[in-house]
């Protein structure tokens, strides 16, 4: 059953894999990492999210309990990659926020749709949405606040207010393509319309490129960061990261909230997934913890499909689902 997970998983990376050659020997150009990396994001993720969402089947209400259960995996992995670095590291306050981001943020957009998408179909990719649909909004906005406090603890000076710094990072996401596709979804949702099948087929082309271009974009962007100083740090916010956190949100789902199986397991390979490059934004943001960070990525990236294998193997031998 574990080959067969693994043989489910594998492709995934290995289009990573792909991704990475063609950028580290120059098969193609830095441009056109670039210029991939923004189709994807402003383009295919968003048309595959708008396709999934406004044919989902949402009767179930406002899924708290997901939200709470993923979340608080969330809060755990932050939690402990703070104390980590703070406490283990004698690092100052930013570095212990970089610590806790690159814990607690999951690629749930370049990793998370391809390999739900292959482990559980069209059906994982439902709750995975109700996941993405507050993660991304709520992870900028706490980042932020928690990124401009320590940095107001480390310079010794006032910290900002809490409404003003909610406020400033709510700004920023009015313009991401990806929050932008999910009010756009809901709001068509509520006209009660079903797309012409031209328009659902063009939705369907243009999202069938998005989970392949996603992880070969995911895999040239890996050049950039690479395995630097501070291995030892990022070795454990790694651990933390694929190990700790999915366990957190499985006890949550499975024994807090009683969520279905299937929402249970896509929440826990969510939280599996390798650390967000958010992480490594934030600390160039911040000038500090940049090799943490990027070894966080990096080193979840590489080991993620043994662990998500692992982890997916673990899932179908407790509840029994069916792989795709």
């Amino acid at each position: 059953m574990l080959a067969q997970t693994f043989l489910i998983v594998a492709p995934v990376f290995v289009l990573i894999g792909i991704g990475y050659a063609l950028a580290r020997f120059r098969i193609l150009k830095q441009a056109v990492s670039d210029a991939l990396g923004q189709f994807v994001y402003v383009v295919a993720i968003p048309v595959l999210m708008f396709r999934t969402l406004i044919n989902a089947d949402l009767s179930a209400g406002v899924p708290l309990a997901l939200w709470a259960s993923y979340f608080l995996g969330v809060g755990v992995a932050w939690t402990l990659g703070t104390l980590v670095i703070r406490m283990g590291f004698g690092r100052d306050a930013r570095a212990g926020a970089i610590g806790g981001i690159s814990s607690a943020f999951a690629n749930t957009i370049l990793v998370g749709l391809p390999l739900v998408a292959a482990v559980y179909g069209d059906d994982g990719l439902v709750p995975l949405l109700l996941i993405i649909s507050i993660h991304l909004a709520t992870m900028t906005v706490v980042m932020s606040v928690v990124m401009e406090r320590a940095a107001a603890v480390d310079g010794g000076t006032t910290t900002p207010p809490l409404g003003r710094l909610t406020v400033n990072a709510g700004r920023s996401l009015l313009t991401n393509p990806l929050i932008l596709t999910i009010i756009a979804a809901f709001l068509w949702r509520l006209t009660g319309l079903e797309p012409h099948q031209v328009a659902q087929d063009v939705l369907n082309r243009i999202g069938a490129t998005a989970l392949p271009l996603a992880l070969m974009s995911l895999g040239m962007s890996l050049v950039q960061y690479g395995i630097r100083g501070n291995v030892v740090p990022g070795l454990l916010l790694s651990l933390i990261k694929v190990m700790l956190m999915p366990a957190a949100v499985f006890a949550a789902s499975s024994f807090l909230f009683n969520l279905p199986p299937l929402w249970t397991a896509v929440a826990t390979l969510t939280a599996a997934c390798p650390t967000g490059v958010n992480a490594y934004i934030f600390a160039n943001r911040y000038g500090t913890g940049h090799a943490m960070s990027a070894n966080a990525i990096t080193t979840t990236t590489l080991i993620a499909i043994v662990t998500t294998s692992l982890w997916v193997w673990f899932l179908d031998s407790w509840f029994g689902l069916s792989l795709r």
